[in-house]
């Protein structure tokens, strides 16, 4: 990640859309640079070096989606891939398009493979109660998955977590009610250093036995 003393709009503006920069220990960063990277969703870490985990934040403003279902959640995914190409976002649809039974480890794990292999930027899961899709998901190296059910655990997976993938029950929350967990936890980034340096940890974890 590059490390800047001062960050102003004009190089905030140089940045690229979606990546990780860190402002060094006693740096400055203007106010107009920070609308800036908001605009661009550019993670700005503040507080000291983040060691070898340089990639592992998710992406802050994420615009390639993969959106999968069992037959529980049809009509929510539908739901969803309609919002998000509405806000002019990519979606990959993973699932039947009939009521058809499908086993959700299934879909789970071809979403989760489509944001580790970096061709989504972050993915959502969908089954009756997203427990399941969760777990599967989770199975997949480099994935972090989170159950939601309403916006302000939304909004901690992203931020302290740094969830990759988010997992709905499609019988536990209105349509209403995903589209604002949705939204809130794309919209919301990882900016800490301390939660970042935490994901080396659990990236740790996959390795072991």
């Amino acid at each position: 990640m590059t490390r800047y003393d001062m960050l102003t709009e004009t190089i905030a503006r140089t940045l690229e859309r979606g990546t990780t920069v860190v402002l060094a220990k006693g740096g400055h960063v203007t106010p107009l640079a920070l609308d800036t990277l908001r605009e661009r969703g550019v993670t700005l870490v503040r507080d000291g070096a983040v060691g070898d985990v340089e990639g592992l934040a998710p992406v802050a403003a994420p615009r390639r989606f993969a959106v999968g279902s069992d037959h529980t959640g049809l009509a929510l995914r539908k739901a969803i891939r309609d919002h998000l190409r509405q806000r002019g976002l990519a979606v990959q649809e993973v699932g039947l398009d009939t009521p058809d039974p499908v086993d959700y480890p299934d879909i789970a794990g071809q979403v989760a493979r489509l944001v580790a292999r970096r061709e989504a930027d972050a993915g959502i899961v969908i089954d009756g109660a997203g427990l399941g899709s969760a777990i599967a998901a989770n199975k997949i190296d480099g994935i972090r998955c989170a159950m939601c059910t309403d916006r302000t655990l939304a909004r901690y997976a992203r931020e302290h977590n740094g969830a990759n993938v988010l997992a709905l029950g499609a019988t536990l929350v209105s349509t209403e009610a995903a589209l604002a967990i949705v939204e809130t936890w794309i919209s919301t980034p990882m900016t800490e250093a301390r939660y970042i340096r935490r994901l080396g940890k659990i990236q740790g974890l996959e390795r072991t036995r």
